[in-house]
């Protein structure tokens, strides 16, 4: 019989996508506020891979990740996307977004995002949010799944997965 137990903090990350670069800061501010300060920012990226969002938030989207240096409940995954779903809401314009900010947490194993949507792979949480397995960490990296998004599959994500995943193994290792 398997022995229940309370897991391990996980490392919070989001990926912001806008086409208004205006509303980035603004948009930091907000998740430092409730989640405190950051340990990694990423560069700018085209954000390239779907025209899905183009009609509601326009072209060329650009993206970055973050990461938090206070360590998470993985439990509270629905809390989180809830919450950047209202800052989300708080930028729109005419019922269109313009900014979208994706939530999830690293763990030694995994990469997992919080998703409204539901899907085969995605396992339901709470309130309307689901997990989606999105990288598994195998052979000393990230591994992208048959369902991984093609952004999240990139070498160039990956590897800034990887970097935040090093990072959060050693606050496990000094007890952060």
């Amino acid at each position: 019989m398997s022995k229940p137990s309370e897991p391990k903090p996980a490392k919070l990350i989001a990926s912001l996508f806008t086409a208004d670069l205006s509303i980035v800061n603004e948009t930091l501010k907000r998740l430092r506020e409730h989640w405190g300060d950051t340990d990694y920012l990423s560069e700018i990226i085209p954000f390239n891979h779907t025209d899905y969002y183009a009609e509601e938030m326009g072209t060329p989207l650009m993206r970055m990740f973050v990461s938090f240096r206070k360590l998470i409940p993985p439990d509270t995954l629905p809390d989180i996307k809830l919450y950047t779903n209202s800052i989300e809401k708080h930028f729109c314009i005419d019922h269109k977004r313009r900014v979208n900010i994706d939530p999830g947490y690293i763990t030694p194993e995994r990469l997992v995002l919080a998703t409204g949507k539901n899907y085969s792979h995605r396992i339901y949480l709470r309130d309307g949010i689901y997990a989606d397995l999105t990288l598994i960490f195998k052979k000393g990296s990230f591994r992208p799944l048959e369902w991984t998004y093609p952004d999240y599959a990139t070498s160039q994500v990956i590897e800034l997965m990887n970097a935040i995943r090093k990072r959060y193994i050693s606050q496990l290792r000094e007890g952060a």
